[in-house]
């Protein structure tokens, strides 16, 4: 296993490494129930153990790991009914932060999201799942930060990061960049527009129609 010590040339601490983890756990570089060992952690970042314990304990806190008695630690697996909980949530912050997106966006931001759109377009049209699911999440990412809100954007990416199994899965499933690209794109041109209220209603289009998916596919699919 190669030694990932470093961010930007600076050797981990406690914060860094802790948002190396969370990041490998959204993108589901880290399975849910994958046990976490210390020691193999402290070979792969080339960190101190106490810096493992205390960046698993931070996970531990935000909800993305559990302490087993005895036995370590392990990537925390959800339930659907959490998974669900989760997006209903999403779904209140993210609309906000569209609103506040589509009144802060500069012209700049507005043409990086459109930019996104394009690339979405092209992704759907060669049916290629994996490339569009990374414009999916490049665009939520940009509309947070052009929202300009400053807590928001951490509680959304642990919740993201908290439910990355089914959010994985579900935007694997056939068919779906061609329902949701649409959805996307009411977003993008409410904040194109500088339309709050449009791009807070498209936001929560969206996000209800994420909530009806996972419903579908892993509920009434059972």
């Amino acid at each position: 296993m190669t030694t990932t010590n470093t961010r930007d040339g600076q050797k981990l601490g406690v914060d860094g490494l802790t948002d190396e983890l969370r990041r490998a756990i959204s993108a589901g570089e880290l399975a849910p129930n994958q046990r976490l060992i210390e020691a193999d952690l402290v070979e792969h970042y080339g960190v101190t153990r106490s810096v493992v314990r205390t960046a698993l304990g931070n996970l531990a806190f935000e909800g993305m790991v559990e302490r087993l008695q005895n036995r370590g630690a392990r990537v925390r697996a959800i339930d659907v009914v959490e998974a669900l909980e989760i997006v209903e949530l999403r779904a209140a912050i993210e609309s906000l932060c569209a609103w506040h997106a589509a009144t802060a966006a500069s012209d700049e931001q507005i043409a990086q999201l459109v930019a996104i759109g394009d690339r979405m377009r092209v992704c759907v049209d060669e049916g290629d799942v994996e490339a569009y699911s990374e414009c999916n999440r490049a665009l939520h990412d940009l509309v947070l930060e052009v929202s300009g809100m400053r807590i928001a954007p951490t509680i959304v990416n642990r919740l993201r990061a908290q439910n990355a199994r089914f959010r994985i899965r579900l935007a694997r499933t056939r068919n779906r960049p061609r329902v949701s690209f649409p959805e996307h794109l009411a977003i993008i041109e409410a904040i194109r527009d500088r339309d709050p209220e449009r791009a807070r209603g498209a936001m929560a289009v969206h996000l209800r129609s994420v909530e009806a998916a996972t419903r579908e596919h892993f509920v009434d699919g059972d």
